[in-house]
């Protein structure tokens, strides 16, 4: 195995998600106190390292089909940079001492992280194939993330961005799920067995069904009496333009652009979505701390 293929194997660049931990604390205004602060990038480590684990689990289930793939065929097991036996010995101490370190932390981070973990082994090893349930499984996978940072930070979690969440990781995954099908329209085969449940029709009717909800939900916090006074502000709604413009930019590198697949690589790869994410947290962070 070579080193460099350790990145990789791990999908490092993955672990971004997990910054739906820092969630709860940054809407709670205690984004700054250093204990909540050590907590959560001690939670934000453990939890992707936890992630890593399942992503090799992933990989392996997927080996063969991985190496139809015109990007996934690319990563360290389908390549052959990783031995399979090697890959799985590494995601059974990842996994193990993921678990270990989650519940010294906390216990009932500890039970996220376990919840997590066995949730998505089964979500790898048989549940995807199920559509429509696969791409809730997923978004369920956020609102974890979002309780583990509610834990560790010590913060209740509203409803409103529980159900932010949940719509915009619901959003996102059905995003990847129109890359897969584009994907075999293009190559002639069935990458996913839950592909067949999809088409482009369904999925661009449900990405801008769920945009508009997703939108809707999100105008509705900002000026609702519960939002304005957890945040201790009336100006909440002018932070909508970024996610009203954030929403149409990603609906046009999908329905214009087609691209879709990785959301974190089109973060990565798209300035003006960063510009955007930017935009809207340095706005938000400046009508919540410098009251």
């Amino acid at each position: 195995m070579r080193l460099r293929s350790i990145p990789a194997l791990l999908r490092v660049g993955q672990w971004t998600k997990n910054g739906f931990i820092v969630l709860p604390a940054f809407f709670a205004g205690a984004i700054l106190h250093t204990e909540v602060l050590v907590q959560l990038i001690l939670g934000f480590i453990i939890y992707s390292i936890a992630a890593s684990a399942i992503y090799i689990v992933n990989d392996l289930r997927d080996i063969e089909v991985d190496r139809l793939h015109p990007r996934k065929r690319n990563r360290p097991i389908a390549a052959g940079l990783v031995k399979p036996g090697v890959a799985l010995v590494i995601a059974i101490l990842l996994g193990s001492g993921a678990l270990a370190a989650a519940f010294v932390l906390d216990r009932d981070f500890g039970l996220i992280v376990a919840g997590y973990t066995g949730m998505n082994l089964m979500y790898s090893l048989y549940l995807k194939r199920w559509a429509i349930l696969d791409v809730m499984i997923i978004a369920f996978g956020f609102l974890l993330r979002l309780h583990a940072g509610g834990i560790l930070a010590d913060v209740p979690i509203s409803m409103w961005i529980e159900l932010l969440t949940f719509l915009l990781a619901l959003f996102i995954a059905l995003g990847k799920r129109r890359d897969d099908v584009l994907v075999a329209t293009s190559t002639g085969s069935d990458l996913r067995r839950n592909i067949r449940g999809y088409n482009l029709e369904m999925l661009n009717a449900s990405m801008a069904l769920i945009a508009s909800v997703t939108v809707m939900t999100y105008i509705m916090y900002t000026v609702s009496p519960d939002g304005m006074e957890r945040l201790g502000s009336r100006y909440l709604y002018y932070t909508s333009f970024f996610v009203l413009i954030g929403m149409l930019r990603y609906l046009q590198l999908a329905l214009v652009k087609h691209r879709t697949g990785s959301p974190t690589r089109l973060v990565y790869e798209d300035w003006p979505l960063q510009v955007i994410i930017l935009a809207w947290g340095a706005s938000f962070a400046l009508i919540i701390y410098a009251n």
